[in-house]
Parts: structure tokens; C-alpha cells; sequence
């Protein structure tokens, strides 16, 4: 009886103490960053500067398993964390040795003894038999052995069979032979001597001696051993892989141990080559540095991640992240707003825009060349990147949903900066960064539909959702991969190696940064060229800088592809339309081309570029329905040209035919059509240095029966001009009202503030 009260008020001190005293399971790891083969990439010393990589057990060999528990504890299996035959036997060696010969530690104790390691005594020996019954009560054996095999020591600092079989035979656990197990179990006994690559002829010997027991005790067969026995041991300690150095930052900050990516090694490889080789060829020109990004669209996964020509190069900032930085996107953000304004029902491809000069609260947009085309059609306005109908669609879609829209697709530069950005953004004056780039193209590959792009297995980010229609994100596609474009490089005038894709290139300001993002079924490959320093280079552009290496990574990592492209959708449609505005066929519409659109949603207005006029038998005057005479007149066909078209035609001296003068007799006109103030903006605010005074612009858009327009000045006369001329004026400061007055009597007033500084 007291014998069992013994027994049981040890029991419940253990409990007690199980519980008072709990055993430390929290390991520091190595921040391990494998590939999609799992093979690592890259990894990061712990805290105490060890080599300590987390495996799981099921990624360990079982022949690895069976040998380490054959070796350092047969009995693993069943005993309850400490072996008593084995303790007696040890104890009475080193009893009647007086001196230690022999241990008898378990792989449960080990585990134990590696979690809190201390100076090795009879007490710390106690301590290690009170945790290896904590372990066996809260781990599972499975899991016991996990630990150890994550702890073991295998010479210097590296810890674990993971760290041991990258370090010393760059493989992963369950690639290595029964030969480098039996020589890795032998160096936890004597880490110190037994050194790889310094006394492999030592590890070799040990190693034998194992295999010959493994074959006695029948754990292996002898074609197993055999082979074992003859394979050489030529293993060194390497350094460890340091692959995609600017994504091991990044994706390290997600504080996982092991952190599984999708990057393709051989695609990763090719890469970089072609982007250090690239930036080698251009450091002439003052260009150092360059970023590629390539997501696989059929699974929406980053295979490619390059952040420079060169981590290691210090002196042109090598291990910034070309990737993630926040740069000037240029026109690379045009194909998103023409989309929306396709969805939106005010584009097709064949639209015809107005391509002259514009002025929007001050803010007055120029072309890349700074010529004006006039009339141009939508797609043209895209694949010759014309700025000033990109300012306009955007105007007409709202600034504030195109950000919105930006903010949903992950642009951080944009959203915290929506407050503050203006119609300039889709020229390049916002923040984006390439990876938030190229996800936004991937999208024009997925039908319209945005899915952020996968960076780490295990964290899916495909919470998606649709931004264009099927149709637009077709349209778009089909605009942007027509190879006959301005941009496309000289260098690249031989298409037939190339796969098809649709591309779109941009230049920031001050030429900064290159872009060039292209994309078809298969990947989305973003490129940015420039300096970290931000140094602008006078030869650096999107199209010829940019493009050629865009081109030549799209022919390394799909060359030979299956050349399909995307298919029609079931919402984009095909329509004839008039050739002079891109809209369905009016009266008197006679050339006609073929364009697509989005039913229910694309404009159904009918195309108004005609109009039969009534005019005086000499042609001079025209008439409306209030002041068309009974007799004396005829009919013409004219084209009803935009007021600032019919400015920049004259300006150009572009010869038209117009529309005569209204008969000055009508009364409707004298209540209807005064002058459009263009310049300057009503209610803008204008700062002017005081000693350099620059004169503020007067400009009008006036109907063609006006010939002559009179300027005021806060009610005084300033001067008279042609109807669509430009003058100039140096306003005084502070508030002032301008009146424009035609030769009909007809005015507007705009009013402005001027700051002089």
C-alpha cells in the first residue's frame, strides 16, 4: 500500500511539475525559400547565426528515418522517453570504467537536451529525463522524431538533416542515397572531428562500419549495402543558395519558416542572363539597371522575379528592388482607361477623337512628339500612345473611378495618393510599381477578370474580381498586339521567332524610367529599365530601350509556343460604322469600316459628321428652320466639324470646307451660341513670377458664322481678334473677370485669380 501511495504521489508531483515547468517546444527556424520543385533558393541564418531548416517529417526519406532510429535509438518506439536497460547498462560502464564510455541518451532525450542545451552533469542529466517524459506526453513519436531530425548538430552551425543535406550535397533530405545518410548520422557523436570535406576519409570509415551493421541486423539488403559501400564521398561544405535575392527580402517578412514560391530556377536563370547581358550593352548610354517580372497566366503564379542587373553591385544600388519600387508608370495606364471607357458605351475601336491642343483648368497636355494630329480613331489614339485623347478619355471616364479602380487592383501609391492626383496620372504623373503593373496586365490575359498574382504557395491571393468585360479586355488586346506600331523596335523587324503578344510601352518624365508590358495566353512579362539614382537619360524610352528585352525574354520562355490567340468573346460584336466617326451610319455616311462593339452598350447615335445645310444661292450664308426664306436658297452637304477642330484646321491652314456664317438676321442666334471662353479656365488660380511675367493665353471657340470676337479685360476693352486666334495679356494680381464678345453681341465671362511671387 505505501508502496503504491509512493508511486501515485509521484505521478501527481510529475503532473504538478509537468505543469508548473512546461517544456519549451518554440524553435527558432532558418528562413528557407524554395522553388516549385522545392529545392531552396534561399535562406537566412537564425537569431544565434545557425543553419537550423524546418523539414517535416513526410518530406524526410523513410530509408533517412529507419537508419537515424536503427542508429541512435532502436527502441524509439516503445519506450517512454527513456530507455532504463539502456541507463543501467551505461551506468554500470561508466561505473566500473570510472570514466564515461557509454550513453544512453534517447532520440527523446537528445531532443530534450537540444531544446535547453546545458553543461552536462548529473543534474542536467536529470532535468533531460523529466523533459523527455514532457515530450513523450505532448508530442506524438512522429513528432518527437521531427524535432530531432530538425535538431541534430552536424558540425559548426549547422543544425538539422535539411541544413545538412543542402549544405553539404545540395539536395533536399529525401533526394539523398543510403550512402550520404550513413554518413550523415555518423557526425552528431563527434561534430567536432568528424568535419565534412576535411576528414571525409574519417566519415567514410565510420560510415562503413554502420553499413556492415545495418546488413547484420538484416535492415537493408546487400545490393542496398554493397552499392552504399562503393559510392565515394566527395562532399564539401557549400555556401548556401542565394537565388532570387530581391523576393527572399520580401516574401522573408512574412515571418514563415519555410516560405514554398513558384519560381521556375531555369526560367529565373535565363532571365537574369538576359538582363545583366542587356544592362552590360547599355551602361555606355548612362543606363545601369533593370526589373523583369513574368507571371504565368494559366496559373496566375510569379515564376520569374528579378529586382537588378546585379544584387551585388554596390555601386549602382544593386539590391534595390527594381520590382517594388514606386516609379512614374508614364502611358503604361492608358489601355485600363480606354477599357473602362469602352464598358462605359463612349468608345470603339474605330471612335473618332480629337487629337489638338486642350487646356483643362490650366493643365494643358502634349503629345510625346508635341505635333497635333487632329481626328483620330481610338485604336490609333492607344497604339501611337497620343496623350492628349488619353487626357480626354480619362475626363470623360472620371478621374475619381479610375483611381478607385487602381486602389481595388492593389495600386498603394495611387490610393493613398487619390486626394491629390489630376489628369496627368494617365500620362505617368502617379506612383505604380512593376509588380502592380504587370498584375494589371495579367489581367487583359483573363478576360477582364483581376486575380492578384500568387507570390508563396499556401497563401493564394486569387480573390478575384472583374474590372472590364470580356469584350473591352478583347478590344484592348486586339489594339495592342498589331505589330505595326511606332514603338515597335527597329532591332525586332523580324517577327517570325517571335511569339504573338499584345504590349504596351511608357516613359516617365524627365525619361526616368522605361517601361514595356506585354502579355499573351501564357505569361505576363513586365519590364522596367533605368537608374535607382533616378538620373534621367536622353535615349532612354519604352519602345527602344525597354521592348528589345521584353522581346527577348517573351522568345526565351515561350519560344515555339502554340500560337493561339484570344478568341472573340459572346459580348463583342461586329458593326459597320462610318469611317469619319467611328459611330453607325447616318443619312449621309458613305465609307464605312468594320468594328466591333459591345451590344446594349456602345453608342447606337447616329454618325452626324454631314449635315445638309441650307444656304443662300451663293453659298455665303446659311439658314436655320426660324429664318429659312420660302424661295431663294438651296441645299448642301457640309461637315459639321468640332468648334476646336475648326480652330486647329485654320491654324494649320488646313484647307475644309465649312459651314457658311448664319444669317445675321435670325433672331434664334442672337440667344443662343455665345463664345466658349477656352483659355483661361474659369475659377483657375494662375501663379506668375514677378520678375519673369509671363503673359496668360486668351482663346475662345466661337460658331462659324462669327468672324471676329472682342476681349475685355474686368470691363475694359482690351482687344479685338479673329474668332479662333490666340492673343496674349499680363494680368494684375489679384481677382480678374474676362469677356469674350462676339460680332453678334453675344458674350461670356470667365474669372480667374492671379498670385504673383
Amino acid at each position: 500500500m505505501k508502496k503504491l501511495i509512493a508511486i501515485g504521489s509521484l505521478l501527481v508531483v510529475m503532473v504538478a511539475l509537468h505543469f508548473i515547468f512546461p517544456v519549451p517546444l518554440k524553435v527558432e527556424y532558418s528562413t528557407v525559400i524554395t522553388d516549385e520543385k522545392d529545392a531552396v533558393l534561399n535562406a537566412y541564418l537564425t537569431s544565434q547565426q545557425k543553419w537550423r531548416m524546418k523539414t517535416e517529417l513526410n518530406e524526410i526519406s523513410p530509408l533517412l528515418q529507419k537508419a537515424i532510429v536503427h542508429k541512435e535509438d532502436k527502441w524509439f518506439y516503445f519506450h517512454p522517453g527513456i530507455n532504463p536497460f539502456a541507463m543501467a547498462r551505461a551506468l554500470f560502464n561508466n561505473v566500473f570504467s570510472l570514466e564515461r564510455t557509454s550513453g544512453a541518451s534517447t532520440i527523446t532525450m537528445q531532443v530534450a537536451r537540444a531544446l535547453e542545451p546545458r553543461p552536462r552533469n548529473i543534474w542536467s542529466k536529470i532535468i533531460e529525463v523529466f523533459r523527455a517524459f514532457q515530450l513523450e506526453i505532448a508530442l506524438s513519436k512522429q513528432e518527437i522524431l521531427q524535432l530531432y531530425l530538425n535538431l541534430v548538430p552536424y558540425g559548426g552551425n549547422i543544425e538539422g538533416v535539411k541544413s545538412a543535406a543542402v549544405i553539404y550535397f545540395r539536395k533536399s533530405p529525401d533526394h539523398l542515397s543510403l550512402a550520404e545518410i550513413t554518413a550523415l548520422s555518423v557526425i552528431p557523436n563527434r561534430p567536432s572531428y568528424l568535419v565534412m570535406g576535411r576528414s571525409n576519409d574519417a566519415i567514410v570509415r565510420e560510415r562503413n562500419k554502420w553499413l556492415m551493421r545495418f546488413l547484420a541486423d538484416g535492415l537493408f539488403s546487400t545490393t542496398e549495402i554493397r552499392d552504399a559501400l562503393e559510392e565515394p564521398l566527395t562532399a564539401v561544405r557549400n555556401t548556401v543558395p542565394h537565388e532570387i535575392p530581391h523576393l527572399a527580402v520580401k516574401l522573408k517578412q512574412s515571418g514563415q519558416a519555410n516560405i514554398p514560391t513558384f519560381i521556375r530556377l531555369d526560367t529565373q536563370l535565363k532571365t537574369e542572363k538576359l538582363v545583366s547581358d542587356y544592362v552590360r550593352s547599355k551602361k555606355a548610354l548612362g543606363i545601369h539597371n533593370a526589373a523583369v517580372v513574368i507571371i504565368d497566366n494559366r496559373t496566375n503564379r510569379v515564376i520569374t522575379y528579378v529586382g537588378s542587373a546585379d544584387f551585388n553591385d554596390s555601386t549602382d544600388g544593386g539590391q534595390v528592388n527594381g520590382a517594388a519600387a514606386v516609379r512614374q508608370p508614364g502611358s503604361t495606364l492608358k489601355p485600363l482607361v480606354y477599357g473602362l471607357a469602352i464598358d462605359a458605351g463612349l468608345l470603339t475601336p474605330k471612335t473618332i477623337m480629337t487629337d489638338v491642343a486642350i487646356n483643362y483648368n490650366g493643365y494643358a497636355p502634349e503629345n510625346y512628339d508635341r505635333q497635333f494630329n487632329g481626328y483620330v480613331t481610338m485604336e490609333y489614339a492607344l497604339d501611337h500612345s497620343l496623350n492628349i485623347p488619353a487626357v480626354k478619355c480619362l475626363r470623360s471616364v472620371g478621374k475619381d473611378h479610375f483611381t478607385s479602380v487602381l486602389s481595388g487592383l492593389g495600386f498603394r501609391q495611387v490610393k493613398a495618393d487619390r486626394g491629390k492626383l489630376g489628369l496627368s496620372m494617365i500620362l505617368g504623373g502617379c506612383g505604380a510599381t512593376l509588380e502592380e503593373l504587370t498584375a494589371l496586365f495579367s489581367m487583359f490575359a483573363h478576360e477582364g477578370i483581376f486575380m492578384q498574382p500568387d507570390f508563396m504557395d499556401g497563401h493564394p491571393q486569387n480573390k478575384s474580381h472583374r474590372v472590364l468585360s470580356p469584350a473591352a479586355s478583347f478590344m484592348i488586346s486586339d489594339v495592342l498586339s498589331k505589330i505595326n506600331r511606332p514603338d515597335f523596335p527597329l532591332s525586332w523587324q523580324s517577327t517570325e521567332k517571335m511569339p504573338r503578344i499584345a504590349w504596351k510601352t511608357g516613359t516617365s518624365y524627365g525619361r526616368r524610367d522605361a517601361w514595356s508590358i506585354g502579355y499573351n495566353k501564357h505569361f505576363t512579362i513586365g519590364v522596367w529599365v533605368g537608374n535607382f539614382s533616378g538620373r534621367g537619360v536622353p535615349s532612354l524610352s519604352g519602345a527602344e530601350i525597354a521592348t528589345p528585352l521584353l522581346f527577348r525574354i517573351f522568345n526565351s520562355v515561350d519560344y515555339n509556343s502554340e500560337k493561339d490567340w484570344f478568341t472573340q468573346p459572346a459580348d463583342c460584336n461586329n458593326r459597320f460604322v462610318c469611317s469619319a466617326s467611328g459611330l453607325p451610319p447616318g443619312e449621309f455616311c458613305t465609307e464605312q469600316v468594320n468594328d466591333y462593339f459591345i451590344p446594349m452598350y456602345s453608342s447606337t447615335a447616329k454618325c452626324d459628321h454631314m449635315k445638309e445645310v441650307v444656304v443662300s444661292p451663293d453659298g455665303k450664308i446659311s439658314y436655320c428652320i426660324n429664318c429659312m426664306p420660302e424661295s431663294g436658297y438651296r441645299k448642301m452637304l457640309l461637315p459639321a466639324y468640332a468648334p476646336e477642330m475648326l480652330a486647329w484646321m485654320e491654324e494649320q491652314q488646313i484647307v475644309h470646307n465649312n459651314i457658311p456664317p448664319h444669317n445675321s438676321r435670325c433672331e434664334k442666334i442672337f440667344r443662343e451660341g455665345a463664345p466658349t471662353i477656352t483659355a483661361p479656365q474659369n475659377n483657375a488660380e494662375y501663379l506668375i513670377d514677378r520678375n519673369h511675367r509671363e503673359p496668360l493665353q486668351l482663346a475662345c471657340n466661337a460658331g462659324t458664322e462669327v468672324e471676329r470676337v472682342h476681349w475685355y479685360v474686368n470691363d475694359r476693352y482690351y482687344k479685338t481678334a479673329g474668332a479662333r486666334q490666340k492673343i496674349f495679356f499680363i494680368p494684375e494680381e489679384g481677382q480678374v473677370k474676362i469677356t469674350c464678345s462676339d460680332d453678334r453681341g453675344r458674350n461670356r465671362d470667365v474669372r480667374i485669380v492671379v498670385k504673383y511671387y
